[in-house]
């Protein structure tokens, strides 16, 4: 057996590892004690009822020889493809129901998509990063460029044209600086990477926590990125399908590269490595898109995003800089009295029991930084929020 000697090249990830050893080594000295926790991603609320209710329809078809469903098509059912196009279409954004690939999530797509671009690229991640994005590489065996970002820039760092690439990765509403990029940053990657014949890697899974119409929500929103760019979203965060898993890739039919056809190229790549998404998990994802659909999940995201406003109303009473919240479900605030991000992760964990996520887990940008999620219950965020306050104001 010969192994994919990459692996090698790995860091160690011990970010959660230590977060989870920290947190369990505190509650066995504390027995009881109540963890106000703010760092995981994972969302909180419950599946929408429209989606429930289209679940449960699904189930009930596969009782039945008449309406039971086998195999799906590899690169998604029709009906969810024309759903979400028509979702685009609904902000001005015209694509086809065949540029529209239904995935298993945001995740799984982010490295499978790497089938594309064979070995040995060079790729572009800004950092602090979703550490996914750098590990696939790793063990894709592509070389990695990091592309600092800071307060300087909010987190948004301009393209530099002395570098070159083939694949780029934005996150927009990023993970985890909550940054979002503008009509003017986008359009700034985007004829960087058209000029340098690379392809962007859009990574959108936040794109439904926007709230300023100057901010796009996806990347085909600026002229001429059909034909330099990927868009990877998912309905994890936007309609809680964390534990259920569904997400969505678009790919024009533009985008070619080195004479070959990125569409096309998909289509072969699903149909040689997937059996497609469940019929069930489909037919509740259908029901995201409806108008009723729509209506329930705003009803959740607004609850995050006045999660989000407890926590920012207390940051700014203060005084400590910050970026994300408004639109995007991460708040990334920086440490207080030159704290590293460990150091504060302890000084919450065991003075208040507040738990979030130190941001050097995201790379060496994110040093002196520190990541809150908004997903948890609104009791929690409110306590939480209260105790920070009261403990920093000292």
């Amino acid at each position: 057996m010969i192994p994919n000697m990459n692996y090698r090249n790995l860091k160690e990830s011990y970010l959660f590892y230590n977060i989870a050893q920290k947190t369990n080594t505190y509650l066995e000295a504390h027995p009881g004690t109540h963890l106000y926790r703010m760092g995981i991603g994972d969302v909180s609320l419950p599946l929408c009822d429209a989606v429930i209710q289209k679940l449960h329809e699904a189930v009930e078809d596969q009782a039945h020889k008449t309406t039971f469903h086998g195999y799906m098509p590899e690169c998604g059912d029709m009906e969810l493809r024309r759903t979400i196009a028509a979702y685009y279409h609904k902000r001005g954004v015209n694509i086809s129901n065949e540029e529209v690939f239904v995935s298993s999530g945001a995740s799984d797509e982010l490295g499978d998509i790497l089938d594309l671009f064979g070995k040995e690229k060079t790729v572009l991640i800004m950092e602090p990063a979703y550490p996914a994005y750098v590990d696939a590489n790793v063990i894709a065996g592509n070389t990695v460029i990091h592309i600092p970002a800071g307060e300087e820039n909010g987190f948004v760092p301009d393209p530099d044209p002395g570098i070159a690439a083939d694949v780029i990765y934005i996150c927009s509403p990023n993970n985890p600086t909550g940054a979002v990029f503008s009509r003017t940053a986008l359009q700034a990657w985007v004829d960087y990477a058209n000029k340098m014949n690379a392809v962007i890697l859009f990574d959108a899974a936040y794109e439904a926590f926007i709230e300023e119409d100057e901010i796009p929500h996806s990347i085909f929103e600026i002229p001429e990125a059909r034909t330099c760019a990927i868009e990877i979203c998912s309905l994890s965060k936007t309609a809680g399908f964390t534990g259920t898993r569904c997400g969505y890739t678009v790919i024009p039919k533009e985008l070619s590269r080195g004479g070959m056809n990125l569409n096309q190229m998909w289509v072969r790549n699903r149909t040689t490595k997937t059996n497609g998404v469940s019929y069930i998990i489909q037919k509740g994802a259908v029901a995201v898109f409806t108008e009723e659909g729509q209506r329930q999940i705003r009803h959740g995201i607004e609850i995050y995003k006045k999660n989000g406003a407890c926590l920012m109303e207390a940051l700014d009473r203060l005084g400590i800089w910050y970026c994300g919240g408004k639109n995007a479900p991460y708040i990334w605030m920086k440490c207080p009295n030159g704290m590293g991000s460990w150091e504060f992760f302890d000084y919450l964990l065991n003075e208040i029991q507040v738990v979030g996520t130190p941001g050097e887990g995201f790379g060496a940008c994110g040093e002196g930084y520190f990541r809150f999620s908004t997903f948890g219950s609104p009791e929690d965020t409110k306590e939480a929020a209260r105790r920070l306050e009261l403990l920093l104001q000292k």
